[in-house]
């Protein structure tokens, strides 16, 4: 029976893509077997490669009050994972980042994601975890998939990128702040007070 101890250290320590990385390889990830909630996100952001802590920033914040927690539940990773499609920053491109590198969601989340037993509920952050969590489940645009968020539940949400670049479209979408918001807290809190 693999255990994740040393398998969060192999991947700490990865240097798989390096020759591909602006900044250098700094994998950023949190996980545990007991945890109940997990995160999976694009990749981390320049701010966050910098400090190494995931959603270090304005996308975090506003993360963690759509989830309706603190901080301190929010990187306790015995209760929440995070684990993005890549774990670490892969530059720019255009007026934002690059998308995930392919290499970590081919080498350590079929490794790592069997590990985490006790996750009741994926937060599918964006369309490359859509793309990878639900494969031809997903629909033909972020926005159809978000909406269709009741299919996934209660063990999957998709969602847009909290990030502040995305404002037109929570202003767009109101039903995204009505619906699914209100469900997403609950369903946090359930999990979280069960743990």
């Amino acid at each position: 029976m693999k255990t994740l101890r040393p398998l969060l250290t192999e991947i700490r320590a990865c240097r798989i893509c390096a020759a591909h990385l602006p900044l250098g390889p700094r994998p950023v990830l949190q996980a545990s077997s007991t945890a109940r909630l997990m995160i999976a996100g694009q990749a981390p952001g320049a701010r966050v490669h910098a400090s190494g802590v995931p959603f270090d920033d304005a996308s975090g914040k506003r993360l963690r009050e759509w989830l309706g927690i603190e901080a301190d539940t929010f990187y306790d990773q015995r209760a929440v994972a995070i684990v993005p499609m890549g774990f670490c920053y892969p530059g720019k491109l255009g007026s934002g980042d690059a998308p995930p590198r392919s290499e970590c969601r081919e080498n350590w989340h079929p490794r790592l994601l069997p590990l985490l037993p006790k996750v009741g509920l994926t937060l599918l952050i964006g369309q490359y975890a859509q793309a990878y969590h639900l494969g031809d489940r997903r629909k033909a645009s972020l926005t159809d998939t978000v909406a269709a968020w009741r299919e996934y539940a209660p063990t999957h949400l998709p969602l847009p990128h909290p990030s502040p670049r995305n404002v037109r479209w929570f202003k767009s979408n109101p039903w995204f702040a009505d619906d699914v918001l209100p469900w997403l807290r609950k369903r946090v809190a359930g999990l979280l007070q069960a743990h």
